[in-house]
C-alpha cells in the first residue's frame, strides 16, 4: 500500500461524498438565498420563514434522487470492500 494509492482512495471519497450531498446543499442554498431575498423585499424578518420551504425542498430532492444517492455509496462501499484484500495482501 502506496501514500499514493491512500491519497487516490481520500480523493475518491472526498468527491463521492461532495457529489452526494450536492445536490441537497445546492438546493438548501438556493432555496434560503430565495427566501432571503424575498424578506429584503417584503421587510418580513421571521426567522422560522426559512425553514419550511426548506425542508420541503430536501425532502423532494432527497425523494428524487434517494435511490441515486442510496446506488452510489451502496456501489462505493462495494468497491471499497473488494479493494481490501489488495490492502491487506
Amino acid at each position: 500500500m502506496t501514500s499514493g494509492f491512500i491519497v487516490s482512495l481520500l480523493r475518491s471519497s472526498i468527491i463521492q461524498t461532495l457529489s452526494i450531498a450536492a445536490p441537497v446543499l445546492l438546493t438548501s442554498m438556493l432555496i434560503g438565498l430565495i427566501i432571503s431575498i424575498f424578506q429584503a423585499v417584503t421587510s418580513i424578518q421571521d426567522q422560522t420563514l426559512t425553514f419550511v420551504p426548506k425542508i420541503v425542498a430536501i425532502l423532494t430532492i432527497i425523494g428524487l434522487f434517494g435511490a441515486w444517492m442510496i446506488n452510489s455509496m451502496a456501489n462505493f462501499t462495494s468497491n471499497l470492500f473488494n479493494l481490501i484484500p489488495t490492502i491487506a495482501g
